[in-house]
């Protein structure tokens, strides 16, 4: 159990052998999803993407594809996976279409006001203070910006409740209570959708 605990307590903050591990898992493993997410963004052509909690990198690339116009900056705060990020982004970084830096969505230090698109794949639930970092991601957007939740677990699904209790800070939220949370940090409009075999859940907010 020691290392089965140690090895899921990756997904908070990769490092070390088991991190790499745990990221490369992450790139594949959660690929369908985060593509099925992003199949919810319609008529939008940002110029300009944040993605928050990169991880391995896998979907600040496939945000590149997509968006041939646009430019990512990624960042995580797990050195580790930067590292990982920059690796697999590496030819988009030397293109000057993508920079991968560390930081915090509790304080993000990025540009006010200039980001079109900014997304969060499987991470929300180990952000401390769900309000105050949707409304510093609601900071970086540019007015009617959109920002993509993109979350494996719906809250009350078995398989990922069991996880919050082997790893430590991590929170599954229902639709509803992130919902809640974007309003109160200044979000427009909230739009919800649901995997219909899964207990996958897209949420897109405006600015």
């Amino acid at each position: 159990m020691g290392l089965f605990r140690n090895y899921v307590s990756q997904t908070r903050k990769p490092e070390g052998v088991l991190g790499k591990m745990m990221l490369k898992g992450m790139n594949s493993g959660h690929a369908k999803m985060a593509d099925w997410g992003m199949s919810h963004l319609k008529d939008l052509s940002p110029r300009a993407i944040a993605e928050i909690g990169c991880g391995g990198g896998r979907n600040a690339g496939e945000l590149l594809n997509r968006y041939p116009a646009a430019e990512v900056t990624a960042i995580d705060y797990s050195p580790l996976s930067v590292e990982k990020s920059r690796e697999f982004n590496k030819a988009m970084i030397e293109a000057g279409r993508c920079s991968v830096r560390q930081g915090d969505v509790s304080a993000l230090d990025l540009e006010k006001d200039h980001y079109d698109l900014a997304t969060a794949f499987e991470t929300i639930y180990f952000w401390k203070d769900l309000e105050k970092c949707f409304s510093q991601v609601a900071g970086i957007l540019k007015k009617v910006g959109t920002f993509m939740i993109v979350n494996e677990s719906d809250g009350t699904d078995k398989a990922s409740l069991k996880f919050e209790e082997i790893i430590d800070g991590m929170k599954c939220y229902t639709t509803k209570q992130i919902s809640s949370a974007l309003k109160t940090a200044g979000f427009s409009s909230v739009k919800t959708s649901h995997h219909k075999d899964k207990p996958w859940i897209t949420v897109i907010a405006v600015k």
